[in-house]
């Protein structure tokens, strides 16, 4: 079975898009329909929060590989 590698660099970034950017960014478009009328805001926020969670299960795949990785390593 193939496992997901990660570089350092793209690993960040991942890490800091699913715990910053998606939610704050959810956050943020919620709000402004609510005061703007934005349409289709449980579908926009449902679809960021589906894709951070898929986003999330992936960076704890490369980790726990990465981890286990390390332990083989000592």
């Amino acid at each position: 079975m193939n496992k997901i590698k990660l570089d350092n660099y793209t690993y960040d970034f991942l890490k800091w898009l699913a715990q910053i950017v998606l939610p704050a960014f959810g956050t943020f478009y919620f709000a402004l329909s609510s005061i703007w009328g934005l349409p289709y805001a449980e579908q926009v926020v449902g679809t960021i929060t589906a894709f951070d969670a898929f986003l999330g299960a992936l960076l704890g795949l490369s980790s726990k590989n990465y981890n286990n990785k390390e332990e083989e390593n000592e």
